[in-house]
């Protein structure tokens, strides 16, 4: 049996009888006006936590949402796209779209505002998506993309650019580990399944990212997320994961490459109101100013002694320039 077929069987098993915790840490349940969460689906709520914000969600958008689970990420979205077909949400399993579409009749008794055509379930997989090309605003998965070995995850990756809208946005929310894992770490299928053990350090998360096309990307959180232990699974020594939080932007890729947020901020502080570099980089006096890498890298070349940099945060929250 492949990986894939039993990450299929976890997830049937989960969708037949709701296991709190089965993969990953409880997400926070959105707290806006008039939005009530039924307790199903904050039970059958199985990702590492969302990355989307409301600022994504602007205007009305076209959502795609890939691996469903119970729903409740599908009943979120909908509250800003209250359209016939506004989200639709893609899941591989049979069972999980049964349960979904029983979670939301009991969102509908629960929420005024929801109808069930707000969201369109459709039975697919990440590697071929059921969606047109270039009719996404909002692409987004949450902890679905680390079960998948190196080729599977390139064509998924591929395969969401291909549905977003130019200068649409993939939101995604994986576990990452700097650790080496052990051979038989890494091809233990059940644990692929559940999140942890197709984990990639972050520099070869995001380069997949860059090398299906996207211009510009935002590491929004990086945070602790699971310890493998010596006593519980197959490791001669304690492996640390943290969970990455991630917006890759379909914007087209800069000449020079593309623009990378990890948290970085510049703060000048010479003599004068500003600096201008004059290749589009102003600086306020001692006004904090969010840049990507690259833009970092250009400006400490300056060799300048009046201009402070902060290292990588990792919890970028948008503005700067790049």
């Amino acid at each position: 049996m492949s990986y894939l077929e039993t990450t299929k069987d976890v997830y049937k098993e989960a969708a037949l009888t709701p296991d709190v915790g089965l993969c990953c840490t409880t997400n926070p349940i959105w707290e806006l006006p008039g939005l009530k969460i039924p307790k199903i689906m904050q039970e059958m709520n199985y990702g590492c936590g969302s990355t989307v914000h409301a600022r994504d969600l602007t205007n009305n958008p076209k959502i795609l949402y890939v691996g469903v689970g119970g729903c409740m990420e599908l009943l979120q979205f909908a509250y800003f796209s209250r359209q016939k077909n506004g989200v639709i949400g893609i899941d591989v399993v049979d069972e999980m779209l049964d349960a979904s579409e029983k979670n939301f009749v009991e969102a509908e008794a629960q929420n005024p505002w929801f109808k069930s055509e707000f969201v369109d379930l459709r039975k697919g997989d990440a590697l071929h998506l059921p969606v047109e090309d270039n009719s996404i605003d909002v692409a987004a998965q949450n902890c679905l993309f680390n079960i998948f070995k190196a080729e599977e995850l390139k064509k998924a990756i591929a395969e969401m650019y291909r549905v977003l809208k130019p200068h649409g946005r993939l939101v995604m929310s994986d576990p990452t580990c700097e650790q080496p894992m052990n051979e038989t770490l890494r091809n233990d299928e059940r644990l692929r399944a559940l999140c942890l053990s197709g984990s990639l350090p972050i520099a070869e998360y995001v380069k997949m990212l860059t090398d299906a096309g996207f211009g510009t990307i935002e590491i929004r959180a990086r945070k602790p997320y699971r310890i493998l232990d010596p006593k519980n699974y197959p490791t001669e020594e304690l492996i640390y994961i943290e969970s990455i939080e991630v917006a890759a932007i379909k914007d087209p890729m800069p000449a020079d490459g593309p623009c990378i947020f990890t948290g970085k901020a510049a703060i000048y502080f010479g003599d004068e109101d500003y600096f201008d570099d004059g290749a589009g980089h102003t600086l306020l006096k001692n006004q904090p100013l969010a840049i990507c890498d690259k833009t970092a890298a250009a400006l400490k070349a300056l060799g300048r002694d009046d201009i402070f940099f902060s290292e990588s945060t990792y919890h970028y929250d948008g503005g700067g320039c790049c």
